[in-house]
């Protein structure tokens, strides 16, 4: 699956606006709080944590992707790999899922 990379520029912006939270614990008490409006989860998760975060969001109503690997969502928020992330606020989560829709405009050229 091709990620426009324009997503990766987005949670970058959003974790320095501080309106992504990373980390299990902070993002499943996001989640429950409703705080949460959209999860990413490393598409190379294990299948416990895909599904761990895939229940709770559904029971908390919360949109989950697992368009991104662990060392994109790390890299793209100047951290270490990352498993799970979570956006805050409305405005990015907008800008996110329209980025997640539309394939990248061009191929990788090297």
């Amino acid at each position: 699956m091709k990620v426009n990379p324009k997503i990766l520029n987005q949670l970058g912006l959003a974790m320095r606006a501080g309106k992504l939270l990373s980390g299990e614990e902070n993002v499943l008490k996001a989640v429950r709080a409703g705080q949460a409006r959209l999860v990413f989860v490393a598409s190379d998760a294990s299948e416990n944590a895909k599904k761990k975060y895939r229940d709770k969001c559904n029971t908390y109503h919360v949109r989950l992707t697992e368009a991104l690997g662990r060392a994109q969502m790390g890299e793209s928020i100047g951290k270490d790999e990352r498993v799970v992330l979570a956006v805050t606020d409305k405005g990015f989560v907008n800008m996110m899922l329209k980025c997640l829709e539309e394939p990248a405009e061009v191929e990788n050229i090297e």
